[in-house]
């Protein structure tokens, strides 16, 4: 099916009036009445998006590409929601664009509309209550992962070449992996996440999607400003992680083979000992991180936060002053860790997911703290993460993290064009 979705290059193919009715008749007909309820909200009626086809160059590397971005991209006019029901009732209506929304127009792509998410951001399954989980639109039944839900649904399913997401704790990443796409995280702190509604600021990163690895390196490369000259044989490693389904196991293994061998025994012990610790230190520092974005209002919607949300936001009070130090020096441990690795190395691969895509029953704290015990180490090293599908016997998918030390990193161009 991926294979088959349409590239940023047939897109441009389409007239402003042709793309704008193409995009609003995918998304009928694409995805379920309840996948569209659940997945997105079309910020255009077909003369108003046409409008905007028109209006956009199609000489700039992303001319007439549409995409849509994920609910925490202020868009001016338009009610934030964060997958939420109240929201706009505490946060005005945005009176500008999100500086990654700006910088998307400025290089000729078409928002089409915006994309739901687990609620607040706070999930990687994709559940959520208010609106409907977003099920993988190829696979019903099982999810597409999350937060960013819905924006790798309208990927996966051909509604658009494109979507931003946000990645705090693998948001980008293991919705790519589940639906076999491409998706690109960046550091924490860069100038297109600083305004966006946060998770936890210290390591929230906004990121994108699409189903075709170059148009991911289109993207990235227009996005960030082009990438860095390099090595045209770049050295980094393979680590298998513990914890995978063993057909996951087999796969990424034999797809990471492509482009760096399995991490030496020494190296292996040193890292996976390293990032042992780093799926708790994650939750204390998400936990602290997230109340505060949460303080003024939390108690007063209590009863309108899901239950599994509330939960995560209100651990924050059992946290204690023994957990914090844990916490602040095992981050302190793991970047160093991180640090010294790319003193010998450009690049590490890591699992992206331990399952393919979950079904409802398996969406468990149990899979939660698989997923994060992949996803955790690259988040606590503020890295920039290029995530590739990689397919299993069973027609579903899983994916490797290419974790870099620097978004313009010339590895990205060099796995994106390696065939």
């Amino acid at each position: 099916m991926i294979s088959r979705l349409m590239t940023f290059t047939q897109w441009r193919q389409f007239s402003p009036q042709a793309a704008a009715r193409e995009v609003r008749s995918r998304a009928k007909t694409r995805l379920s009445s309840a996948q569209q309820r659940a997945a997105i909200a079309i910020l255009a009626d077909e003369d108003a998006l046409t409008a905007r086809f028109t209006a956009a160059s199609p000489s700039q590397p992303l001319g007439r590409i549409p995409y849509f971005a994920k609910d925490l991209f202020d868009v001016t006019g338009w009610p934030t929601l964060a997958g939420s029901t109240f929201l706009p009732e505490v946060r005005a209506t945005p009176t500008e664009d999100a500086a990654l929304i700006r910088a998307l127009a400025s290089h000729g792509a078409v928002l089409a509309g915006k994309t739901h998410l687990h609620e607040f951001a706070y999930g990687v399954t994709g559940e959520n209550p208010n609106y409907g989980d977003v099920e993988h639109p190829r696979f019903p039944g099982r999810t597409t992962g999350g937060s960013s839900s819905g924006s790798a649904a309208v990927v996966a399913a051909g509604v658009v070449p494109f979507a931003l997401g946000t990645d705090t704790g693998g948001s980008v990443r293991v919705p790519a992996a589940f639906c076999g796409l491409f998706g690109f995280r960046l550091p924490p702190g860069d100038a297109f996440i600083q305004d966006v509604f946060p998770l936890a600021p210290s390591f929230d990163t906004a990121g994108w999607f699409t189903a075709h690895a170059d148009d991911l390196r289109v993207a990235t490369a227009a996005l960030v400003g082009g990438f860095r000259s390099g090595s045209n044989n770049p050295q980094g490693i393979y680590l298998e992680l513990p914890g995978l389904d063993p057909d996951v196991a087999a796969a990424c293994c034999r797809a990471a083979n492509l482009y760096a061998p399995p991490a030496p025994d020494a190296t292996a012990r040193e890292l996976l000992h390293g990032f042992s610790g780093a799926a708790e230190a994650y939750h204390t520092v998400v936990a602290q991180e997230s109340w505060e974005v949460h303080r003024g209002w939390a108690e007063r919607f209590r009863h309108r936060y899901s239950p599994t949300v509330w939960q995560r936001l209100n651990r924050a009070h059992s946290v204690t002053d023994a957990q914090r130090e844990a916490a602040k020096a095992s981050l302190a441990a793991i970047r160093t860790l991180w640090r010294n690795y790319f003193q010998s190395y450009d690049f590490l691969i890591l699992p992206a997911s331990p399952s393919a895509a979950l079904t409802k029953v398996e969406c468990t704290l149990e899979n939660r703290s698989r997923i994060l015990a992949l996803t955790a180490p690259a988040s606590i090293g503020g890295l920039p993460v290029l995530t590739i599908p990689v397919p299993l016997p069973s027609g579903l998918t899983t994916g490797l993290q290419i974790v870099v030390n620097d978004p313009r990193s010339p590895v990205i161009d060099w796995v994106l064009r390696t065939p």
